[in-house]
């Protein structure tokens, strides 16, 4: 990450060099973007600080627990409205795995919440537009389910 931080300040020395102009003003440019951005960003940071505060065992309680139909809807609907970066989220299916929860339960869960962004909403939306937002939502539910469905059936939890 050093690294990233690093070359992008020697890129604007350098390019300071070149054009003193033309970096001021790309600056100017970039601080307007950002400043547009930073409210949304803020409002997704302050959800996803209240989304991590749920631990493992709430999760493990409510999916773990339940049949496979409502384990499987709970998994994808908890999914859905959860974020949390992928090096958290896969090693929390093992300890799912480990606690008895059904592998298409976690199938669910662990796909809905890479795939869809309830949380995310209001950034996505700035960009890609509502209905696009909308849709790419509903398809990443509806796909999620088929995976679910999909991984029941491979690993002989339906039928």
């Amino acid at each position: 990450m050093y690294s990233l931080y690093i070359i992008s300040f020697i890129s604007l020395t350098i390019s300071y060099f070149f054009s003193k102009e033309k970096t001021k003003k790309s600056l100017k440019i970039a601080w307007k973007k950002f400043s547009k951005i930073l409210p949304g960003y803020l409002k997704l940071l302050i959800i996803l600080s209240f989304v991590l505060l749920i631990s493992d065992d709430i999760i493990i309680k409510y999916l773990g627990g339940s049949g496979s139909v409502l384990g499987v809807i709970l998994g994808l609907i908890s999914g859905s409205v959860t974020m949390m970066p992928g090096f958290i989220a896969y090693p929390l299916s093992g300890i799912l795995l480990e606690k008895g929860v059904s592998y298409m339960v976690i199938a669910s869960f662990i796909t809905t919440l890479m795939m869809v962004g309830v949380v995310t909403y209001p950034v996505e939306k700035e960009y890609m537009g509502k209905r696009a937002t909308i849709v790419r939502n509903i398809a990443s539910f509806v796909i999620a389910a088929i995976i679910a469905i999909a991984t029941g059936i491979l690993y002989g939890e339906v039928l």
